[in-house]
């Protein structure tokens, strides 16, 4: 009898935090949906979906072993965010990334922040170098076009700072955006494009409310065919070196844990209010070319986000969710679950081949891409 009594009193006391689990879950899945300029804070519950999609998958099964009644609310709750539970994980196990297997009339994309180009060593002699391991590792993988966020570059430095310059010979076409130009060239950073191919129209679109970047887009001219490639870069959350220091500080209960959330949560705030804005932005340019295009680049958040699934669309593939596998991590601080670049062609390519590189020379990994036309999707200059 009192076995029986401390079996009902554990499975009632482990219910409540089941149904606190599914609520949240819900409530994660609807930042999909809502404008994080008003519901900013819903947005930031997307970054906890993937450990709360587990948690809710372990309590189906304990429910369905103990109660199986109870296991109905996991249960439901993980069939109403079915729509985000496919944008965070892949199940292509299989999946493989031939570096020398190209066909002809396929392109080869790659985006990679770069992190100015000089890597993720803190040590100053490294960094002279990084620069040139960053390029050769581009194009050891011989892309046909290349999508690079924070770029940086001198027009007046010499060779050591040419940075264009390592890519130019295989390379011939580009467009830079040059968000920061200081000293008329002598320091230019932001996002580039470099192209085997003829690029025959470019245009660069500012974001507003004063911020400095902007989004820009090529179009490339493949044999007779013309695609446009969009390279952009979201706004990201600027967490300082000593932010880093307070959410270790939170994860460790600290004294200051309290002020140092406070400062964590207003830069959130206002990334998530200024994504909402850059990724409506985005939508709108990229609705209005009647070329096939592609999106790529780091935006900054998640796939069960409001800019991802703004910018994405109803007619748009996520080249990762295609041909890989697992939650796909592309940047490596804070979480081990933050897949916050893409590369998203519309839904007249097919895509042949993915990969994410880990090369330890930013703090963000590689996307490559191999991408085909549809048949009858082909373009003719005009």
């Amino acid at each position: 009898m009192p076995l029986r009594f401390i079996r009902r009193f554990t499975r009632s006391i482990l219910l409540i935090p089941t149904i606190l689990v599914a609520i949240l879950f819900v409530l994660a899945c609807l930042a999909s949906e809502l404008n994080p300029v008003r519901w900013w804070f819903i947005g930031a519950l997307s970054l906890m979906l993937p450990y709360l999609v587990i948690i809710l998958v372990f309590a189906f099964i304990f429910w369905l072993i103990t109660k199986p009644k109870a296991a109905l609310i996991p249960l439901l709750a993980l069939l109403i965010g079915w729509r985000q539970i496919k944008v965070v994980f892949s199940f292509h196990i299989f999946s493989s990334f031939e570096t020398e297997q190209k066909a002809p009339e396929t392109i080869r994309l790659v985006s990679w922040n770069v992190a100015s180009m000089y890597g993720i060593s803190q040590q100053s002699s490294n960094k002279k170098y990084d620069r040139k391991e960053i390029a050769a590792t581009i194009q050891g993988l011989h892309p046909d076009i290349i999508c690079l966020q924070e770029f940086n570059h001198s027009e007046t430095q010499g060779e050591h700072a040419n940075n264009i310059g390592l890519f130019s010979e295989a390379y011939p076409y580009h467009f830079f955006s040059k968000d920061v130009n200081r000293r008329n060239g002598f320091y230019q950073s932001g996002s580039i494009i470099f192209s085997k191919y003829p690029i025959i129209r470019t245009r660069k679109i500012q974001y507003p409310r004063g911020i400095s970047e902007s989004f820009i887009y090529a179009d490339i001219l493949h044999g007779m065919d013309t695609v446009r490639v969009f390279n952009v870069h979201l706004q990201s959350y600027k967490f300082s070196e000593q932010d880093y220091q307070d959410i270790r500080s939170i994860k460790h209960q600290s004294d200051s844990t309290l002020q140092a959330s406070y400062s964590i949560l207003k830069k959130m705030q206002l990334a998530y209010s200024r994504r909402a804005v850059q990724a409506g932005m985005i939508r709108r340019t990229a609705d209005s070319t009647t070329l096939p295009s592609v999106i790529c680049g780091d935006f900054n958040d998640v796939p069960a986000s409001y800019a991802y699934f703004k910018i994405r669309g109803p007619s748009r593939y996520d080249a990762f969710l295609k041909k890989s596998w697992g939650v796909g991590r592309t940047y490596y601080a804070i979480a081990p679950t933050l897949r916050i670049d893409y590369i998203l062609p519309e839904d007249r390519f097919k895509v042949e081949q993915f990969d994410l590189i880990d090369e330890n020379l930013s703090d963000h990994l590689l996307l490559v891409a191999d991408l085909s036309l549809k048949p009858g999707e082909k373009t003719v200059l005009k």
